[in-house]
C-alpha cells in the first residue's frame, strides 16, 4: 500500500497576474509613514520620469502600519 501525497491535488484558490508588480510598491509595506513611500516615489521617478508611485505605495505602508498595530496588540495581550 503507498502512501499518498496529501498536497497532490492541492489547486491555489488565487490567480497569478498576468501584469507586472512593480517592486518599488512592496518596498513601501513598511511602517515608516510616509517616508518609506516618498522613496518609492523617488527610486521610480530615477528609472521613468512618467512613473506616479506615490499613491500606490501608500497602500502597503498604510497596511505595515495597521500589521504593525494588530502585532503590538496581541502583544500587549499575551503579556498583559
Amino acid at each position: 500500500m503507498s502512501k499518498q501525497n496529501p498536497f497532490e491535488s492541492f489547486t491555489p484558490s488565487f490567480t497569478v497576474p498576468v501584469e507586472k508588480i512593480n517592486p518599488l510598491i512592496g518596498s513601501a509595506g513598511v511602517s515608516a509613514v510616509p517616508m518609506a513611500a516618498r522613496v518609492s516615489q523617488t527610486e521610480g521617478l530615477k528609472a521613468n520620469p512618467k512613473n506616479y508611485l506615490l499613491m500606490h505605495a501608500m497602500g502597503p505602508n498604510v497596511a505595515g502600519v495597521i500589521g504593525s498595530a494588530v502585532a503590538a496588540g496581541i502583544l500587549l495581550s499575551m503579556l498583559g
